[in-house]
């Protein structure tokens, strides 16, 4: 898909106004609030935010997975392939999940079973969807799918133990896993966060291969911004449990229209200029169980500038003129040039990329 024009045809998942709640001691969560977007057939869509900012519990409410009673996931509809998955019972969502849609989880160490062996792991997750699999056949499958993603040694591997893994082989296994029903959707969630620089660049290069082999679209979950520049065929910049800012992977770091968004490139390392110290966001992430009237970014906003309609209205999401589908909730976006050239006149360099495809 060529990331710089606007995806067609129909969505593989399309989300409407979901919203996820947590009860806790200390009042209700919001943990992801009122958010809407699309997932079209074979793209990688990057979803970004800081910790706490609604990325996983988004994609642990489409899995059916939040923990329940403290958890409650609302809204209009989740659609995929033409079924609302908020209203299918949990026996129908079983039979979806590992199967047409699979997660590749932040810490494959406590994902595996630590007194089942690998490959006893991902045969029994091909048998548990088609019981027709011989338990032969399972474990000739899970050799080869190990052998895919690169485990050394595949048939040796297959009989030893999660502990016995090193861990960029332990998340190599967790993509195998992932695969081996032959899903139509991988979410990966900070797939490459345990891992050293090397491994990750591994994992990387392995998830690129499965996911170019296998068409499946792919939601990718990080706050490296560098892997979603790397990955990503779109973005989602969440904040506070909602959607702040969504396009193309070039339009978001080219041009960046939303002040968080500004500030997470910003924020970044460079190789080309000397600094004296990083720039941060000032200030801290919001209570999701009181967030701030009005933008819930205004607080830590340099754009605001106290302007009431920041802290007394929510911004919507609204569509920027242009030839991609590029949104944002800011009341003031139009200025965002100007704080994106003062931003860098103080840094000494553009923070908007300029990398072409």
């Amino acid at each position: 898909m060529d990331s710089q024009t606007t995806p067609t045809g129909e969505p593989l998942l399309s989300v409407r106004n979901l919203s996820t709640t947590f009860s806790t001691e200390t009042g209700l969560v919001q943990a992801v609030r009122n958010v809407s977007w699309e997932l079209y057939p074979g793209e990688i869509l990057g979803v970004v935010g800081e910790s706490g900012s609604g990325k996983s519990v988004t994609m642990a409410s489409i899995m059916g997975v939040v923990p329940k009673p403290a958890g409650k996931v609302s809204g209009d509809s989740v659609m995929f392939e033409g079924r609302d998955l908020l209203k299918l019972p949990p026996r129908e969502m079983r039979k979806i999940r590992g199967r047409e849609i699979t997660m590749i989880f932040q810490d494959p160490m406590t994902a595996f079973n630590p007194v089942k062996t690998i490959g006893h792991q991902i045969a029994e997750a091909i048998r548990v969807h088609d019981r027709r699999v011989s338990r032969k056949a399972a474990r000739a499958r899970s050799i080869e799918l190990l052998a895919s993603v690169g485990v050394p040694s595949p048939e040796a591997r297959y009989s030893q133990f999660p502990h016995e893994y090193s861990g960029g082989m332990r998340q190599r296994a967790m993509i195998a896993m992932a695969i081996a029903n032959g899903p139509k959707l991988i979410i990966a969630d900070e797939p490459t966060t345990a891992l050293d620089v090397t491994i990750q660049a591994q994992v990387l290069d392995v998830l690129k291969l499965i996911q170019a082999e296998t068409g499946a679209a792919t939601i990718l979950i990080t706050h490296d911004l560098g892997l979603i520049s790397e990955m990503s065929d779109r973005v989602l910049v969440m904040y506070a449990g909602k959607v702040v800012e969504s396009s193309d992977v070039f339009s978001v770091f080219g041009n960046p229209q939303h002040p968080y968004t500004l500030g997470l490139l910003a924020s970044l390392p460079r190789i080309d200029t000397r600094l004296d110290s990083l720039l941060s966001i000032p200030g801290q992430p919001p209570s999701l169980t009181s967030p701030p009237p009005g933008c819930a970014f205004h607080p830590r906003c340099e754009l605001s500038r106290g302007r009431s309609e920041c802290w007394t209205a929510e911004p919507p999401l609204v569509q920027i003129a242009g030839p991609t589908d590029h949104t944002t909730a800011c009341h003031f976006f139009t200025e965002m040039d100007t704080e994106a050239g003062r931003v860098s006149a103080m840094l000494g360099v553009d923070v908007r990329s300029k990398a072409e495809s």
